[in-house]
């Protein structure tokens, strides 16, 4: 392989390993998969193009053209021109991808679902990063300035990422970029002979002997190292959606509370509800006579994959003036309209608009977006709720627990996605949701048992010390435990219902506030909530409260005799009216333009994305991510690895012949001279073993023991090359284990780190790789029949 080609490789390799750093961003790392391949053929081509050779410019215009054919044919095929040559439609497809990634990584925390959107930033990112790093570093010979593409793709990783593990993704795009260095410095000391690590080191030499290019490679590369670990802790913080730490839940701010992740509450209500210093996060002017029931909704997560529950992937559309009848609300119930006035605290910077549920319409200024099927708001381009003062019409629905009890079955599809639970959703869950409602004559008899067993009958204490629990046993290991919060209490209630057959799903927001002395109600950080919604035809989705201790019980569950579960099925909710609502509401509740939508029967697409038996294919991915993983942490560790095997095979036991102890005399004394390589003690090939013993000890330093141990094997070197009958020398592993150790406290701290983990001699597996190569080329070319003109014939 040419010394090219083998920079072309590391490139690539560097490329795709700082690109590991982005797999923690989104939920599948299938893409990375594609980005390999895709990376593959850029590589080659520019291999191609250099071969021809083509000039610089065309060898880097090839391989953009070759780029853009294959995003092409991933994300643009029907598109294209015979699905491989992009045109209008081609472009316009990737700009509406574009914007599609955009919004998504905008509105979903870490980590994201794989829309198409997001697949196309990330792949595209990789590619035009591993683009800019062959040109530099391979066409343009300048392996140095290749870092800063590498820089970039990891600082937006890192500063996007919840931090768990950025070290490790630190170490492996390290790793890419100082083999890449490493690379470029063999290559260019190549072409003045096989040296590698410079020339020799004599004893008043400060910089080691070390040849220029390596130690300028040294210094950009300790250079671009530090400044990878300072710049993403340089980086502003960023809020909402993808860009907001979903794993720290507290955000803006000066440090005593911050702002709630709606997309990824899992640890951000834990946090919010454990500030220490609690601070007013919103302000409501309400017209409602009861200010018990007064939630503010901010999200519903109705896609449980039996770990957490999130967002589904749905729709947004401007926002309308009148907001349409809530799916499923029929005209016999009834329900009053109520006015509020809600102002945000201007640290509180949150993507999606908490309002009362369900609302009929919303003035407010700024880009939002409306998700009609949630019925909620979302930020466009930026927007946020920091310091807005917006006014919300909403409906007090009033239900009885009669209608309630006497609810139609949901439509097929609604029922249908909404009853949906993984398979690897452990099997006492359904089993116990089954116990506590036995006897049940409705769905409605279900649930009212199911929040009573939470809130009152089943022994469970509140508790927001405890941690909200990983994995598809987080429910299981809930209901053996009986400790936790609200996040504990909604999402087990609203699994437990969709195994009963009951549609289901969990709301995020807050519970009502504290009513202050002008009038006004102050909601705090401490008043983050998450409750369960279950769906009634004829009622929709009806808000239930299994955690105890905090919001208020709906009155149309509450028992109105002591100790029996059941409720009174005349009463309704309080501050009910007996008011008609101004607009038509249809039993069936959906309009046309749900329907254009798909928001009322039709599956979400994340929901959709799940069929049946795909639970059973997890655990194939997750060998996959751990076999990858391992991968990735062998790469770096190969080096070392190696090393350590040849030492143990160089000083390990050998036959007790005189064939045997000649081969182990010259094992330890290679074994001698590599490790002194690897401290910086360059062989020297045309010495005798005497001189080079002697100058072992004089660069290295050593000590007189370490010294007549170097000796010894020197002169058993010299028995088995130059004794017609050399006697064997006994001990020769313990010697060269103690000049090894000598070696190492004569330098320094990175000198022994480097020898360690990145030694010297470790280059002898690329030149044997490489001899191998030109072999083989040899032999198939002297294998391959030559053709000759017949004798006389002129040419």
């Amino acid at each position: 392989m040419s010394g090219r080609a083998r920079l072309a490789l590391c490139a690539a390799a560097a490329t795709l390993m700082a690109a590991c750093a982005l797999l923690p961003l989104v939920d599948q790392p299938t893409w990375l998969f594609q980005t390999v391949l895709l990376v593959a053929v850029q590589t080659g081509v520019g291999a191609a193009a250099r071969r021809v050779p083509l000039a610089r410019p065309l060898t880097v215009a090839a391989q953009v053209l070759v780029t853009l054919m294959l995003l092409t044919l991933v994300f643009a095929r029907q598109q294209a021109f015979v699905g491989l040559v992009p045109g209008p439609d081609a472009f316009r497809h990737f700009g509406d991808l574009l914007q599609q990634g955009s919004d998504d990584v905008s509105r979903y925390a870490i980590p994201a679902p794989l829309t198409d959107g997001i697949k196309l930033m990330l792949i595209g990112g990789v590619l035009v990063i591993g683009l800019l790093v062959d040109t530099l570093a391979v066409t343009f010979r300048s392996a140095a300035p290749a870092g800063l593409p590498l820089l970039a793709l990891y600082s937006v990783a890192a500063g996007l990422s919840d931090g768990g593990t950025d070290w490790l993704w630190f170490l492996v795009a390290a790793a890419g970029y100082l083999m890449l260095l490493l690379a470029e410095g063999r290559d260019r000391l190549a072409q003045w002979g096989r040296v590698f690590g410079g020339a020799p080191r004599t004893p008043g030499d400060p910089d080691g002997g070390a040849v220029a290019p390596v130690r300028t490679g040294r210094r950009i590369g300790a250079v671009a190292l530090g400044v990878a670990l300072v710049v993403p802790a340089a980086l502003p913080a960023m809020q909402g959606g993808l860009l907001d730490g979903a794993g720290a839940g507290v955000g803006a701010g000066n440090g005593n509370g911050g702002t709630i992740s709606a997309v990824n509450p899992l640890v951000s209500l834990r946090d919010s509800l454990n500030v220490e210093n609690d601070r007013q996060v919103l302000s409501l002017k309400t017209s409602a006579a009861d200010l018990s029931d007064m939630y503010l909704r901010i999200v519903s997560l109705d896609d449980f994959d039996g770990t957490t529950w999130k967002p589904s992937q749905r729709h947004i559309v401007g926002v309308p003036d009148v907001f349409p009848t809530p799916v499923g609300l029929g005209t016999g119930i009834k329900r009053s309209t109520v006015k509020t006035t809600v102002t945000a605290a201007d640290w509180y910077a949150q993507d999606w608009l908490p309002m009362p549920y369900p609302p009929s319409g919303v003035r407010i200024s700024g880009n939002w977006r409306y998700e009609p099927v949630g019925m909620t708001l979302v930020g466009d381009h930026g927007q946020n709720t920091r310091g807005e003062t917006y006014q919300v019409n909403s409906l007090d629905v009033q239900p009885t627990a009669d209608q309630l009890a006497a609810a139609a079955q949901p439509p097929a599809a609604l029922k249908r996605e909404y009853t949906k639970v993984p398979s690897k959703l452990p099997k006492v869950v359904a089993r116990t949701a089954k116990e506590i409602t036995a006897g049940s004559a409705s769905h409605y008899e279900e649930a009212v048992k199911l929040q009573d067993y939470f809130a009152v009958s089943g022994g469970f204490q509140y508790d927001t010390q405890v941690e909200v629990g990983r994995g598809p046993d987080a429910i299981a290991t809930f209901l053996k435990k009986k400790q936790g919060f609200c996040v504990h209490f909604s999402f087990a209630m609203a699994a437990m219902a969709r195994t009963l057959g009951i549609p289901a799903r969990v709301a995020v927001g807050f519970a009502p506030g504290t009513p202050q002395a002008d009038g006004s109600v102050s909601v705090t950080l401490k008043d983050a909530h998450a409750w369960p919604e279950l769906y009634f035809e004829g009622v929709g989705w009806t808000r239930f409260e299994p955690t105890p201790t905090r919001g208020t019980v709906p009155s149309y569950t509450q028992s109105n005799t002591p100790g029996s579960s059941q409720p009174d099925e005349a009463l309704p909710s309080r501050g009910s009216s007996t008011a008609p609502s101004a607009s038509a509401s249809p039993s069936e509740s959906c309009t046309s333009q749900l329907r254009k939508l798909q928001a009322c029967d039709s599956p979400s697409a994340a929901v959709a994305q799940h069929g049946g038996g795909g639970g059973s294919w997890r655990w194939l991915w997750y060998v996959l991510i751990g076999l990858g993983g391992l991968a990735v942490l062998a790469i770096p560790l190969a080096p070392m690895l190696w090393r350590a095997r040849v030492r143990s095979v160089r000083l390990g036991a050998h036959a007790r012949t005189e064939e045997g102890a000649a081969a182990h005399t010259l094992a330890a004394w290679q074994e001698l001279t590599d490790s002194a390589w690897d401290v910086g003690i360059l062989p020297d090939e045309s010495q005798t073993p005497r001189k080079a013993a002697a100058r072992i000890v004089r660069l290295g330093h050593l000590d007189p023991a370490a010294g007549a141990s170097v000796h010894r094997v020197a002169d058993a070197l010299e028995q088995v090359l130059y004794a017609p009958r050399p006697r064997p020398v006994a001990g020769l592993a313990e010697d060269v284990r103690r000049v090894v150790a000598a070696l190492n406290g004569s330098v320094n701290r990175w000198t022994r780190l480097r020898a360690r983990f990145a030694p010297r001699s470790a280059v002898q597996v690329l030149w044997a790789v490489s001899g191998r190569w030109a072999a083989l080329r040899a032999r198939a070319v002297a294998a391959r029949p030559t053709l000759r003109r017949p004798s006389g014939q002129q040419g």
